[in-house]
């Protein structure tokens, strides 16, 4: 996939296999700059950069780097893309300290390859100026600072992990995975009251179209 959306691109080829689909999303800012949701796995930095020159933008033009949770698939390449592109980064402050190590995350789970210091921590209801204006959710459950971006004008929800989409079908992500699955149905409940039409996950999907419809359809089952 490419620009999936008018200013939203899924970046090509960051999966680690066929069988599993890893989204980082490059958004378009207001003015000139974009942003980038995630990283992908350590090494994803490489396609990363590769997309960006297909699609002739540079990397500089990347301003703010947003991380929904410190999972190692989220955050592999944080550090080289952050160097590469100079842009700020942004993460909830609970996440931030596990990015950090401090203290280390022993959770269910992959923890992040190296410790970063993210430059910003944000909390629950957060507005940043970045993709044409997000609102930072608090959604844990999957991990404890787990946090879901939303643009409320184009309603597209950046999900992360909170959802997983699976030969069409949206659930949660597989507890296994999850520190808390309880409280990741209160997040999925507490997400099912927003306007959505863009459901941006993760690993699976996007649901583009009536992704609010699908994620009320999932909490109707929780």
């Amino acid at each position: 996939m490419a620009e999936i959306l008018p200013g939203v691109h899924l970046i090509d080829g960051i999966d680690p296999s066929p069988e599993f689909t890893t989204h980082v999303y490059l958004v378009k800012d207001q003015g000139a700059t974009w942003t980038l949701i995630d990283t992908g796995l350590p090494g994803a930095h490489e396609k990363v950069t590769a997309y960006l020159a297909k699609i002739h933008v540079e990397p500089r033009a990347i301003k703010k780097i947003l991380i929904t949770h410190l999972h190692r698939d989220h955050t592999g390449s944080l550090k080289h893309l952050a160097k590469v592109t100079g842009a700020r980064t942004f993460a909830h402050w609970i996440e931030a300290a596990y990015i950090a190590e401090k203290p280390k995350y022993d959770g269910p789970g992959s923890p992040p390859a190296e410790p970063f210091h993210v430059d910003e921590t944000l909390k629950d209801g957060d507005s940043l100026d970045a993709a044409g204006g997000l609102i930072a959710y608090h959604t844990p459950g999957h991990t404890p600072g787990h946090t879901a971006y939303y643009q409320a004008e184009r309603k597209l929800l950046f999900s992360g992990d909170l959802f997983f989409g699976s030969g069409g079908h949206l659930d949660l992500t597989p507890p296994e995975y999850s520190h808390h699955v309880p409280t990741a149905q209160i997040s999925a409940r507490r997400m099912s009251q927003l306007s959505v039409d863009s459901l941006l996950s993760y690993h699976g999907g996007p649901v583009l179209t009536a992704g609010g419809v699908e994620v009320r359809k999932l909490v109707e089952t929780l």
